[in-house]
């Protein structure tokens, strides 16, 4: 453990004995616990609750860093590790699998470490069918308004259209390899990972979007995973995922 990892877990180590005495269970994730927190990082402190506990998130500040404590009894954050592979966004199985332990007198938190491990590294569950078919449509629709737009079009309305399209991609393209996505910094990053050259295809095509509104090279490589997923989908598509009244434009 380096110097700097190891002032964090003894301050996240207070701070867990101090507010969270009856906690049953505690491990320090996030940068902190990589060793790559930054003087703007918070600590992210994942506390496990007694069975009778109330799940919560609370956010404080503790010797001087800002600090994000998630609250958990056993039984909830297993459901939210079998969320994830539903949702394939994994915050809480990474933030325990590349953790480092606080408090564990029972062996409780190691425990739900390992499980942890073990479903990030079997990966999420794959699209059904319904669900491919809705993301395929969904994508085209964006990418046809996206192709519409041109250098004297909206600039507010084509940066929507293609930050949408980014990550409708980047799930479709996730969730083809069987690999976990992401929100924020962390859908690049995901999407890199689960494949690198049509992840960085993504990637700069959006970024020659910003730079120059040209949709062209975004609209190449959103193609290029649709048809890894079967092609384009417009005539026909059945939306069979949602009951409430269709909404186009949402």
């Amino acid at each position: 453990m380096s110097r700097s990892v190891d002032l964090y877990v003894r301050s996240a180590r207070r701070l867990v004995a101090v507010r969270y005495p009856d906690a049953v269970g505690a491990v320090l994730g996030g940068s902190s616990a990589r060793g790559q927190a930054t003087s703007a990082s918070d600590l992210d402190i994942t506390v496990l609750l007694p069975d009778d506990g109330a799940s919560r998130r609370e956010v404080l500040r503790h010797e001087g860093r800002l600090a994000e404590a998630f609250l958990n009894t056993r039984a909830d954050l297993r459901q939210a590790f079998l969320r994830s592979r539903v949702t394939r966004r994994a915050t809480a199985l990474f933030l325990y699998a590349e953790s480092v332990l606080l408090h564990d007198p029972h062996g409780h938190a190691e425990q739900l470490r390992a499980e942890a491990r073990n479903l990030l590294a079997a990966g999420p569950d794959p699209l059904t069918p319904q669900e491919c078919d809705a993301g395929r449509f969904l994508l085209t629709d964006l990418l046809d308004d996206l192709t519409e737009t041109r250098p004297g079009s909206d600039r507010h309305e084509q940066l929507a259209i293609a930050d949408r399209v980014l990550r409708e991609a980047a799930y479709l393209l996730t969730a083809h390899h069987r690999a976990w996505n992401g929100a924020g910094k962390w859908l690049p990053r995901r999407l890199v990972e689960a494949d690198p050259i049509l992840g960085q295809e993504l990637l700069r095509g959006h970024l020659a979007l910003a730079e120059h509104a040209d949709p062209k090279a975004l609209v190449a490589a959103s193609c290029r995973v649709l048809e890894l997923l079967g092609g384009p989908l417009r005539e026909g598509y059945t939306d069979t995922l949602h009951t409430a009244a269709a909404t186009p434009g949402t």
